[in-house]
């Protein structure tokens, strides 16, 4: 698997400066707003992660067709919306899914993948940055390739894991369902976590620092950095936008109770 890593960090080098720094500075930015703030601003910013999740899956479904995501970026934009509550439980559910997965499949990654299955390795002209056309070609063979690597993987875990990965899926459904405002500050920051680290990798590829390669060689470091961040995160917002919230109620009322003096006032002037 680290050849495999190490191999698409030496093409991605060779990516245009734009494909790299717009997206990485851009997931960066949202994913500082979502990671510290999310609560409170919590449907745009569950607005923008299921127009994310919705580009993500319409990349996976239909390619490189560009309505075809366009129209799947909105429409995961708009049942984000519509169904905030079920989006962000389905959400939570999914990244504990995720992160249970590759924590039990981590002792499959060292034998999965071998040479044979890696893409053709490319090199553009001299002083030249691969073309649109030739981006779209890699990034299709390498997320074969990748695909392939984990259904590698998967058919290697015995049923335990599953059991243990869908029980966790379950419990943070549970969670969400009985917890609702852990469970969408929890959800907020790790998704801003990710968003960060996914904009960090995409400047460091940019670089030509191998941050992948980093990442697999200190899982254990970057894990606890990753949780780390998802706690503060969560905490944070529990408590700076709880006060926040609390603020905006109290102001409220304070002008309600204004308001109702006035009229009180204006009535008792008529009535004298």
């Amino acid at each position: 698997m680290l050849e495999l890593i190490q191999h698409f960090e030496q093409v991605a080098s060779q990516f245009r400066p734009i494909v790299l720094i717009v997206p990485g500075v851009s997931a960066v930015l949202l994913g500082l707003f979502t990671w510290l703030g999310g609560l409170a601003i919590r449907r745009v910013l569950v607005a923008s992660v299921g127009a994310v999740t919705g580009a993500v899956c319409g990349f996976f479904l239909g390619g490189w067709n560009i309505i075809f995501i366009m129209v799947s970026t909105g429409l995961g934009a708009g049942v984000a919306i519509m169904f905030e509550k079920i989006f962000i439980i389905i959400l939570t559910a999914a990244i504990a899914v995720l992160a249970g997965f590759f924590v039990s499949a981590w002792p499959y990654l060292e034998n999965a993948g071998n040479l044979e299955q890696f893409p053709e390795q490319r090199t553009p002209d001299v002083g030249q940055y691969f073309a649109i056309h030739q981006l779209k070609e890699i990034a299709t063979e390498y997320v074969t390739s990748f695909s392939s690597t984990l259904r590698q993987i998967c058919s290697q875990m015995p049923l335990r894991r599953w059991a243990m990965i869908a029980a966790l899926g379950v419990t943070f459904i549970a969670a969400g369902l009985f917890l609702w405002r852990i469970t969408s500050a929890l959800c907020l920051a790790a998704s801003g976590t990710t968003f960060i680290f996914a904009g960090m990798i995409s400047l460091l590829l940019y670089k030509g620092s191998q941050p992948l390669s980093s990442i697999y060689r200190s899982a254990s470091f970057y894990a606890a950095v990753f949780a780390a961040m998802i706690t503060f995160g969560t905490i944070e917002q529990l408590l700076l936008c709880h006060l926040t919230a609390k603020k905006e109620k109290t102001e409220i009322c304070s002008d309600k109770k204004t308001e109702d003096n006035e009229v009180q006032k204006k009535l008792d002037w008529r009535l004298s």
